[in-house]
């Protein structure tokens, strides 16, 4: 039987020899460098590298750089004393010092700022800690460190955008996974996997893709690559109102075919799109992975309103469909509309119908 892993990053031959360099590099602890563009599973990448490892059995934790600004990226990787800033009530762990003996996976490391490159890069070489609000390093660890970027990590050494020296030190093993359209025979695999995923024991009435509309799955770019594909199958399950997707039932820029070329430059990732990831793809109630930030004030309104933008493109102006992908009880759609409009982080409906 296939793992997880196996079905999210496909069979393709180029696929079939990076699984094979993912378990002979999983038996040793260099530090690895994962590229390629958005969404082409580079995180699936790295889980498969732990499991696979002697650290199986330990933490696995990611941590998305993209996400959070320098100050709170630095307090999430290294933790934080009480007293050291507004809001620090008690002494707080990183999640550098959470994943001793285990694996951290850094995504997005190519939003570093050079600040926080260069902490990164004093933590490789000497395994210490050094908390926000202490002077001195602290208690070493222990963790194996895999990173990802999707942006051209060697044009912006030459530009001084990344430190050469914390480049050298991460690329110690380098995988490349390629582009979802380079390896179109894994699209109907992908699919019926996302499919299984998302149909699971939720009652959704939508069962399996018209043979038809699967050529036109198979037939797409996908610029956004397994990301998207995900994204799209859950679309039509939540949406779907027969047990079988028909052509008709595709997206419009699926069925038009647009996202034949590839994107000139990729979007950088927001922190409406770490939160969206949290609420739809690590299955993350809006309660906990969202409300607790914006009422602490380490997201703002506009980040509220981007992430239900993100929502209601997704749920084609549904505010329920909504509630339901971000993981919300029936009964909590009243007071989700409640604190949106409270917090003028409401987002006018028809335009997404």
């Amino acid at each position: 039987m296939r793992s997880t892993g196996d079905l999210l990053i496909g069979t393709s031959p180029s696929i079939i020899e990076l699984k094979e360099e993912i378990e002979r590099v999983a038996r040793s602890d260099a530090k690895v460098l994962i590229t390629g563009e958005s969404g082409t599973g580079k995180e699936v990448v790295a889980r498969s590298i732990h499991a696979a490892s002697r650290r199986a059995s330990r933490a696995f934790i990611a941590v998305n750089c993209a996400g959070l600004p320098e100050t709170l990226l630095e307090s999430e990787l290294f933790g934080h004393v009480k007293g050291s800033f507004t809001g620090a009530y008690r002494d707080k762990a990183g999640k550098l010092e959470m994943a001793d003996t285990g694996t951290v996976f850094l995504d997005e490391v190519g939003e570093m700022t050079l600040r926080m490159q260069g902490m990164l890069l004093r933590f490789l070489e000497t395994g210490e800690l050094q908390k926000v609000g202490t002077d001195h390093a602290g208690v070493g660890v222990d963790v194996r460190v895999i990173a990802a970027t999707n942006r051209k990590i060697e044009d912006m050494v030459a530009q001084g955008q990344f430190r050469d020296d914390l480049y050298y030190r991460l690329n110690v093993v380098h995988f490349l996974v390629p582009p979802l359209r380079d390896r179109k025979s894994d699209v109907p695999l992908l699919v019926h996997a996302a499919l299984q995923q998302f149909v699971g024991t939720n009652g959704y009435i939508v069962q399996e893709i018209d043979p038809a509309a699967m050529v036109v799955l198979t037939d797409y770019a996908w610029p956004g690559n397994v990301r998207e594909l995900q994204n799209v199958v859950e679309r039509l399950v939540v949406t779907g109102r027969n047990e079988v997707v028909r052509v008709e039932d595709l997206p419009l820029e699926i069925r038009g075919g647009r996202g034949m070329l590839r994107p000139k430059k990729e979007r950088r990732r927001t922190v409406a799109d770490e939160l969206y990831k949290r609420v739809v793809e690590d299955r993350e109630s809006f309660w906990t992975a969202v409300y607790p930030l914006y009422m602490n004030r380490e997201i703002t309104k506009s980040n509220v309103r981007d992430l239900v933008t993100k929502g209601l493109e997704e749920a084609r102006g549904n505010y329920k469909i909504v509630a339901r992908l971000f993981n919300m009880e029936p009964r909590d759609y009243k007071k989700f509309l409640n604190f949106l409009r409270k917090h003028e982080c409401q987002v006018p409906f028809r335009e997404f119908r």
